[in-house]
């Protein structure tokens, strides 16, 4: 929510006269400087009003200066909110502590539910606002208190974070600002999902690095949102190298995939079409599902943010919902990005079964709304392999854009996917010798790798290359003869499973390789039709 449509309806919410209101912030200064900033907005109110903030360490302050003695106790504190006798906004900063305390004291809980009546019917136009991290509600005090959340900075308030910093360092002869109006505006829109203060931070490390702050800084920016996003332990935050032509095969899902570029854009907007939402890829594992999540980000370029399910899970009453919600709001103060969900059949598998305390099925809640009413650019990539075990409400059209399904790769893909790894492998004279990666040398390799997913077919190349590096000698077809015939597929240890798995995708999802004709459900004789362009699973779309 942008900070002037915030300020309006806190505006609202105070001149309604709601007694008592939470907001949810890890930013204590600048969502005090937003509601000074509003109470003195004569658009806003038709006279201004003064905030009193209150902390353990000061009391209460007004205007930077101490008022009302010596109130360090919660219950004091809100005795003074209670004798007041004039118009303003009382700003309760360290309350939350008492409020998230499991033990929290009943007079506290009992003075907060007095006042809420007694402002409302009362002769003075107060409000009390708790500030807190997070949502630290008794029970008991569920339907007496609003809860609002003072979202993230915007890319205005980033700039001009970017602006002042600039303006006090402009006299320094030994820094170089380098910055046109695009270069300012990707800044910023680097540094979204920042609070200001990390903002600051990562610009003046920018500029202290090397002396100039210009358009390449954007790695320094992104550097630190990782090691920020690192300590709470939920994301991780990357911006993968991997490209498009890195992936052997897939077409239809990479077609499908740039046909969505810049869907967020504002020349997206002329057209009407809504952002896309998410793609889940199902199918074998070693065939690129995982691969494609990080190439996404790179071909949009936009960051990918990695959700770990297992660390959302805590052990704590309460935790897991929060860390759910710290991952929602994380993910779209960094919006546009890519979220990637990996194997998501493990985290969301127990979701309404006896084995399930509850907290899967809140959280698959959670998380089911979210995919449908989401307005921020966030495109969730979710992985899997098992698709039995996830619930059929995750799949069905409103949450994921599409499903596309990921096989075994045809011949045509087999060779691709090889040609990437010797060429991207062989790369010293010495090791390559005479030899010539040309057709002649491929196909061969082609040929004995049917039924081989692209992992296996990495490690064909590997292994080849240990078998010449272990007798210190240029590689030779023989040493990748002799690994693919050491290698049993997954074709061959897995073949009902890949079958079920078939039988599946045939009609529920897309093929994300173009196809020319159905399976037959038996892997082992589909992989036994070397010349045919490939037997998938799947349902076949055109471009």
């Amino acid at each position: 929510m942008p900070a002037t449509d915030f300020k309006k309806e806190l505006a609202a919410l105070i001149k309604a006269r709601f007694p008592i209101i939470y907001i949810v912030t890890w930013e204590e200064k600048r969502f005090v400087d937003t509601v000074k900033a509003m109470l003195q907005d004569t658009s806003l109110f038709n006279k201004p009003r003064p905030v009193w903030e209150w902390t353990v360490v000061d009391g209460y302050l007004k205007n930077n200066r101490l008022e009302k003695g010596d109130v360090k106790t919660a219950m004091r504190a809100l005795e003074v909110a209670d004798e007041l006798e004039e118009d303003g906004v009382l700003i309760l900063k360290d309350l939350y502590a008492q409020l998230a305390n499991p033990n929290c004291e009943q007079n506290i809980i009992r003075k907060l539910k007095d006042l809420v009546w007694r402002i409302k019917e009362g002769d003075w136009l107060k409000t009390i606002i708790i500030t807190g991290h997070d949502k630290f509600i008794p029970d008991a005090l569920q339907k007496e208190i609003l809860i609002k959340e003072f979202s993230m900075p915007t890319a205005d308030e980033l700039q001009q974070v970017l602006s002042n910093l600039i303006e006090q360092n402009k006299q320094n002869q030994r820094l170089r600002f380098e910055l046109n109006a695009n270069a300012t505006a990707r800044l910023c829109e680097a540094a979204f999902g920042l609070t200001l203060n990390e903002a600051e931070n990562a610009f003046a490390l920018s500029l202290v690095n090397d002396g100039v702050l210009d358009i390449n800084d954007i790695t320094t920016i992104a550097e630190e949102k990782k090691q920020i996003l690192h300590r709470n332990g939920l994301l991780e935050f990357s911006m993968p190298k991997l490209k498009m032509q890195d992936i052997g095969g897939l077409e239809n899902l990479k077609r499908w995939l740039e046909k969505r570029a810049d869907s967020w854009s504002e020349q997206a907007k002329k057209y009407n079409i809504p952002a896309p939402r998410g793609v889940l890829i199902t199918g074998l594992p070693g065939c690129g599902k995982s691969l494609t999540a990080k190439t996404v980000s790179t071909s949009w370029n936009v960051p990918l943010l990695k959700l770990d399910m297992g660390a959302v899970f805590s052990g704590l009453v309460g935790s897991s919902e929060r860390n759910m919600r710290t991952v929602i709001q994380t993910a779209e103060a960094m919006s546009p990005c890519v979220l990637w969900i990996d194997e998501i059949e493990k985290a969301f598998s127990g979701v309404g079964s006896s084995g399930d305390s509850g907290t899967a099925t809140r959280l698959f809640g959670t998380f089911l709304t979210w995919m449908q009413e989401k307005e921020k650019f966030v495109f969730v990539v979710a992985t899997a392999n098992n698709i039995d075990y996830l619930p059929p409400e995750l799949m069905r059209k409103g949450r994921f854009d599409e499903i596309f399904f990921v096989d075994l790769p045809t011949r045509a893909e087999r060779k691709v996917i090889i040609d990437i790894h010797l060429k991207k492998r062989l790369t010293h004279p010495e090791v390559l010798g005479n030899l010539k990666l040309d057709d002649s040398f491929i196909d061969p390799l082609v040929e004995k790798t049917e039924g081989f997913t692209g992992a296996e077919l990495e490690q064909v190349v590997i292994g080849g290359l240990f078998e010449a590096f272990s007798e210190n000698r240029p590689i030779a077809m023989d040493d990748f003869i002799t690994t693919i015939d050491n290698t049993v597929p997954l074709v061959v240890t897995q073949s009902e499973k890949i079958r079920a798995i078939r039988d599946w995708a045939n009609v529920r999802a897309v093929s994300a390789t173009a196809v020319n004709h159905k399976i037959t459900g038996n892997p082992a004789a589909d992989t036994k039709k070397p010349d045919e362009e490939a037997s998938r699973g799947g349902r076949s779309i055109e471009f």
